[in-house]
């Protein structure tokens, strides 16, 4: 069976299209149960992980799995990264001054896990110092920019109240990627205003630091998980 794997993934909302495809796919997430837990060809695995161990991480992972992976996407942790807690930066560095490269090599995790499988993979991480601790990324975009692969009547299945219809919005997102990876063709639609911006109403409406706003924050544009399906599934 063809499978895919999924790093720091807990909505499944990147799985998705390949998961009606047929692809056996195992989403890795600290929120998951301890454990697998199977629902048909979706895997959860509750697992966290750790930079110092990320070798064997990745091993373990791609051992669990075993063949026939063809991709792998990982979501990192981007608090210790993003320009958007840049303020906290200091005050973190004094506590611990390796934050943030522990948090780039989470980041690295995902292209281990690549390499050991054999498979495309990418992860994505929003503006911040990855560009400069780790490398420059590959290709950026906006939400809005791969609207057009849902449809007109769409609605967010998990989180309506916040992430407008057809990914109709701006967040500048960066992706790092390789072995073969192909970057999706871009469908855009015209962002709806917030505020008289094009932002996401999840950045207005959501405050604090609980797992549930994180997971609203960081939700995957389901546009851009069908165009990366796409674009890397032949």
């Amino acid at each position: 069976m063809k499978k895919a794997i999924f790093l720091y993934d807990y909505t499944g909302l990147m799985a998705a299209p390949w998961l009606r495809a047929g692809y056996e796919c195992w989403c890795f997430d600290g929120q998951h149960p301890d454990g697998i837990t199977r629902e048909g060809n979706h895997v959860k695995v509750g697992m966290w992980f750790d930079a110092y161990n990320k070798l064997r991480q990745a091993m373990q992972i791609a051992s669990m799995v075993g063949d026939g992976v063809e991709f792998v996407f990982g979501f990192p942790e981007c608090t210790d990264l993003t320009v958007a807690g840049a303020r906290h930066f200091e005050a973190k560095r004094e506590a611990n001054p390796m934050f943030q490269i522990e948090a780039a090599e989470l980041a690295d995790l995902t292209r281990i896990v690549g390499v050991i499988t054999r498979s495309r993979w990418a992860f994505e991480n929003p503006v911040g110092v990855l560009s400069t601790i780790y490398t420059q990324p590959n290709f950026a975009f906006h939400p809005h920019e791969y609207g057009g692969y849902l449809p007109e009547n769409d609605q967010h299945p998990l989180f309506p109240e916040y992430i407008a219809p057809r990914d109709a919005y701006m967040k500048k997102t960066c992706i790092w990627c390789g072995n073969g990876f192909r970057e999706p063709r871009r469908r855009p639609v015209q962002p709806i205003p917030v505020d008289g911006q094009g932002g996401s109403n999840a950045h207005n409406k959501l405050g604090g630091k609980s797992l549930k706003t994180k997971n609203i924050r960081s939700a995957t544009p389901r546009g851009f998980a069908n165009a990366v399906f796409l674009a890397n599934s032949s």
